[in-house]
């Protein structure tokens, strides 16, 4: 660790709370071992008060270089015990949005992006107060799961992000087939966490199909302002699935690029196969956006159809 992230570290956890920023117990080393990953707990919004059950948590994980290059927002932690829906996925983008505004080489950046923070958040607090709460509810009961079904892409989607006026340019895979169970991969550009979430939304509100899936498994990862890159996955309740995605992505080398790979599913459960499609499916449309080269997809995989564009 260096002396500037250590002293920062100190300072974070003097100002807003001892657990503020603390190493994550559960991290492991990467290709750099000197990368720590720390926990970072949001303050209360309203008055800068320590952290509580109700605030969101974030994966933050830093260079041996920095302040001179900046961390990586690995994803949402927690959204807290109690925390309302949407919010860990609200506060992220907010936190993206903050370290891109504020982050300068050679600078540490994390009080003055937790302060940014607080002020975004009070401007969407004044904004929805204005919109009035019966407007409120409605957006909140828009994408809600019908029953059987998950809910988290459609939470995500529902909270951020502006639904695009046009078709996004998705990409598709080929629809693949293993145990009656079908799996399309559509991937598309993007240049933010508030665009991909709008394609997320855009997607899910005009394709009836997509919104009934079992499962619309995400990840994206995007390079941001000054140096600064965001990255994170939604499982939307197949475990551990949005993680093989990302680190697909991370293994590609792939950037300002998202994918969402859905299926529905057959009746027949395909035990760890089924990430192995996941990631073919993903692989297939990556292939045919011509963001990789072709090689063989997954062997024993059934496909049939036509590539969307």
């Amino acid at each position: 660790m260096s002396e500037e992230l250590a002293d920062e570290v100190e300072a974070i956890n003097s100002i807003y709370g001892p657990d503020t920023l603390t190493p994550y117990a559960d991290s492991h080393p990467g290709p750099n071992e000197n990368t720590p990953v720390y926990i970072l707990t949001l303050p209360g919004p309203e008055d800068g008060s320590a952290p509580s059950s109700s605030t969101t948590s974030l994966r933050l994980q830093f260079p041996i270089s920095y302040p001179s290059e900046p961390f990586t927002i690995l994803g949402i932690h927690s959204s807290g015990e109690h925390g309302k829906r949407g919010a860990g996925a609200r506060d992220l983008i907010l936190f993206s949005t903050a370290v891109g505004e504020v982050y300068e080489p050679g600078q540490v950046c994390l009080f003055d992006a937790i302060e940014k923070v607080k002020e975004l958040q009070a401007q969407d607090h004044d904004r929805a107060a204005d919109d009035g709460s019966e407007k409120g509810d409605e957006a909140h009961d828009q994408f809600d799961p019908a029953p059987g079904t998950h809910a988290s892409s459609k939470q995500l989607s529902s909270h951020i992000g502006d639904v695009p006026d046009e078709e996004p340019p998705w990409v598709l895979s080929a629809p693949i087939i293993e145990l009656k169970s079908t799996f399309i991969a559509r991937c598309a550009h993007v240049t933010s966490p508030t665009q991909a979430a709008g394609f997320v939304q855009h997607l899910l509100s005009v394709d009836k199909k997509v919104r009934a899936a079992t499962h619309n498994i995400t990840a994206w990862r995007i390079r941001g302002p000054n140096g600064t890159s965001f990255q994170d996955c939604d499982d939307d309740g197949e475990t551990a699935a949005g993680g093989r995605l990302l680190h697909l992505m991370q293994l590609m080398d792939l950037w300002d690029t998202m994918v969402i790979v859905t299926r529905w599913y057959g009746g027949q459960k395909l035990g760890p196969r089924r990430f192995a499609v996941i990631n073919a499916a993903a692989r297939d449309a990556f292939v045919n956006a011509g963001l990789v080269a072709n090689e063989t997809t997954a062997a024993g995989s059934k496909k049939k159809g036509h590539h969307g564009k």
